[in-house]
């Protein structure tokens, strides 16, 4: 049963984050020789668009239950380097069909490094645990 708190269209929320070590896509290097760029990995950057619209959302969540993603559309534009900060603004768009969207958008100092559109749902804990045990 849908809560009775709305999120109003055009909600925002922003937050900062900074570029550790191990958020860079060198981090997934595997072997001595897998190199890649000692900048922000898109999948960290990713990772936090989807932790401040999980903030967003947490209003709406009654015991028990948690926010999930459910599509990303993102694109991540510029490098970011280790220790630099930026920061991530996300808007609450609309609600449909148990879809919450928000439109997203990344920046550092320089300038955007990443935006697009991130959809996430509310669902029980249990419920989401009990399907995952299930893939096991």
């Amino acid at each position: 049963m849908p809560t009775a708190i709305k999120l109003e269209k055009g909600a925002t929320l922003e937050k900062s984050f900074s570029v550790l070590e191990n958020k860079t896509a060198n981090y997934f290097s595997e072997s001595p020789e897998e190199q890649y760029a000692e900048v922000l990995g898109t999948p960290f950057l990713i990772a936090d668009m989807e932790r401040v619209c999980a903030d967003l959302m947490k209003p709406l969540l009654k015991s028990g239950e948690v926010s999930v993603g459910a599509h990303i559309d993102i694109r991540h534009t510029a490098p970011t380097g280790v220790g630099a900060k930026y920061q991530i603004k996300v808007i609450f768009e609309e609600s449909r069909w148990g879809l919450y969207t928000f439109s997203v958008e990344a920046s550092d100092s320089v300038g955007v490094i990443g935006k697009g559109k991130i959809a996430r749902a509310i669902g029980k804990n249990t419920e989401i645990l009990k399907r995952a045990s299930q893939s096991s």
